[in-house]
């Protein structure tokens, strides 16, 4: 059970490691794209400000998430993340197939912040106490 996890928690965090870093060095541009999702929200301020934590959320989130360290935080900024991703799938009215992965990751993540980072993890090594 200990290993499984350790594999799904470290193959998905480089997974969403891989897609965050072009966002985060992809500039304020890149950044106000992403950042005016959240709109749906009826936020509609600062987008560049808010594309700059989605793509932190991914990438230092995904290591994050890939080392289980501070593995909760972590957890949550990705739950949000794909909250966002989400909504902005299904507010635009796509199918399945295209908000299926946000909606998969979304699963992972929630469920991630209930289960914490297992016994494989920087947490468990160095933060028993929140592991």
């Amino acid at each position: 059970m200990h290993l499984g996890w350790l594999l799904l928690r470290v193959g998905i965090g480089i997974s969403i490691f891989l897609h965050g870093f072009p966002k985060i060095t992809g500039g304020t541009e890149l950044w106000t794209a992403i950042g005016s999702s959240i709109g749906v929200f009826g936020i509609n301020f600062a987008p560049a400000f808010w594309g700059f934590l989605a793509a932190v959320a991914e990438s230092v989130g995904g290591l994050l998430f890939a080392l289980g360290l501070f593995f909760r935080p972590a957890a949550v900024m990705l739950t949000g993340t794909m909250t966002v991703a989400l909504a902005t799938h299904l507010a635009a009215g796509d199918d399945f197939m295209i908000y299926g992965h946000a909606l998969d990751l979304l699963i992972v993540f929630a469920a991630s912040i209930l289960i914490g980072a297992g016994k494989y993890s920087f947490d468990a090594k160095l933060l028993p106490k929140i592991a």
